[in-house]
């Protein structure tokens, strides 16, 4: 085997892949930022159920989901303090989730635009 096959130029092929790959993790809170924006978008297409309140100022739940960047994570959720409530139930209420069963239909989209914005392959 001579060293042109197997030599400098495929390692610095590979070398180049990895830097490439490299470059874009080191923005990985970017990347994950944009698949939660894609997650908000689509939550807040979701019905919304008529509210019985009426004052003036309200949001409705569904209305409120958003994301927050922290240092080194993003977090998505309400912005209201009963939204977890509404989620998850209390010994008062049944559960009426729909955070959790929207990212099981859809989290393959989100981890494809995820990785495509990484310059990975998905198929």
């Amino acid at each position: 085997m001579s060293s042109e096959t197997y030599g400098y130029e495929g390692f610095k092929d590979l070398a180049d892949i990895i830097e490439k790959y490299a470059d874009n993790a080191e923005n990985f809170i970017d990347v994950l930022e944009l698949g939660a924006k894609e997650f908000v978008n689509d939550l807040l297409k979701l019905p919304k159920p008529m509210s019985k309140i009426r004052k003036a100022g309200y949001t409705h739940l569904v209305r409120s989901f958003s994301y927050r960047k922290k240092k080194d994570e993003i977090e998505v959720g309400w912005g209201k303090y009963y939204g977890p409530m509404v989620e998850h139930g209390t010994k008062n209420m049944d559960a009426n989730p729909h955070v959790y069963p929207l990212w099981d239909i859809n989290k393959e989209k989100y981890y494809k635009t995820m990785l495509t914005r990484l310059g990975l392959k998905t198929w």
